[in-house]
């Protein structure tokens, strides 16, 4: 079945989708690294070396884009007065959830949004990740109709909603004024980067529309899975995937292949886990790292925690050796990625509401 064309929502959705698309592509080409114009698992890791929670010097840089996301959010959902504090669901679990999304991520060299935008130029062995994706929310959806549930988040004091933007706002400051305690990365991928205003600018305007429109990569797949066409964020995904490609194209960024791409490796099989453990643990949580971001920017205080999650998740995998490079996957990367889906099946495990399945 087809969407309502008609409806204003629906093309705010696709709007979005080729936003994120189109931009992701043209960050690269503004001096981000290849094929990861936007990649926030990689921003997390360049974030978290930022701010001293690893001393790897090549991944050392507060990405301006993660910053416009979180504020960018919370600013429209003050805005349109969708602005919430609530959380109190399960805490801890969506804490080192929010670790293992980067490792998930790291291990696969790049988050939902960075797989989808190698796919788009060329890069064939995003393949194997984007089976893992879809077969990870698949099993997340099953979980959940089993009554997995990690419990309703409730109203709480209007002060802890915003202490993740007011975070971000704090390294929106850092990264203009560069105290000494904020490191930054002379090589490297981290060394790569568009100039910092355009970049914040992208981010203030993708995380305004993320937060109109809840749009994020495993939620289209999820809705694509539960609903097919009728969809309007499967059809976002569709925009992005088109806009992406069309840029890609169209700036000579497109290369066709498997071997020798940027930011890539041929461990396919831990690609396809790696990838598997972030669309479980997005199903789960309520959104992939993105969405995670944007939450956390409209007062939700789960997505917060998780958020603390994801930083303290890229200082671990640079810190342990888990980040894969083009070399392959190290051996903690994949004892790394294991753990993960030991933990999350003991979290489905621990939290399934067995009256309800």
């Amino acid at each position: 079945m087809s969407p309502n064309w008609t409806d204003r929502h629906f093309w705010l959705v696709v709007l979005a989708g080729s936003a994120l698309g189109v931009l992701g592509v043209l960050l690269a080409v503004w001096g981000n690294p290849q094929n990861s114009g936007i990649c926030v698992s990689c921003f997390v890791e360049n974030s978290a070396g930022a701010i001293g929670l690893h001393d790897n010097q090549r991944m050392q840089y507060l990405r301006p884009e993660l910053i416009g996301f979180v504020i960018g959010s919370a600013v429209c959902a003050v805005l349109f007065r969708e602005f919430r504090s609530r959380g109190g669901s399960a805490p801890l679990p969506r804490l080192i959830s929010g670790a293992f999304l980067i490792v998930g991520s790291a291990v696969f060299i790049g988050c939902p949004i960075k797989l989808f935008l190698r796919f788009t130029a060329g890069d064939l062995s995003a393949i194997a990740g984007i089976l893992g994706l879809v077969v990870g929310v698949w099993v997340g959806l099953q979980g959940l109709s089993h009554g997995v549930d990690l419990g309703r988040s409730r109203d709480e004091n209007p002060g802890s909603g915003l202490m993740v933007p007011a975070l971000f706002l704090l390294f929106l400051v850092f990264l203009f004024a560069r105290p000494a305690f904020i490191l930054f990365s002379e090589r490297g991928g981290a060394a790569q980067h568009a100039p910092a205003l355009i970049s914040l600018v992208v981010g203030l305007v993708l995380g305004a529309l993320a937060q109109r429109t809840r749009f994020c990569i495993t939620g289209s797949v999820r809705d694509g899975l539960l609903m097919g066409g009728r969809s309007p964020l499967i059809w976002g995904l569709g925009a992005f995937v088109l806009g992406a490609v069309v840029a890609n194209l169209t700036t000579g960024q497109f290369q066709l292949g498997l071997y020798g791409q940027p930011g890539a490796h041929t461990e396919h099989i831990w690609s396809f886990l790696g990838m598997l453990l972030v669309g479980w643990l997005s199903v789960l949580i309520g959104g992939c790292p993105f969405r995670q971001l944007v939450k956390a920017g409209e007062g939700d205080v789960d997505a917060g925690l998780a958020v603390v999650g994801m930083l303290l998740g890229g200082g671990i995998v640079q810190s342990w050796g888990m980040a894969a490079t083009a070399a392959g996957v190290s051996l903690p990367g994949k004892t790394a990625v294991l753990s993960g889906l030991v933990f999350i099946l003991g979290i489905s495990l621990l939290f399934r509401d067995r009256v309800r399945a």
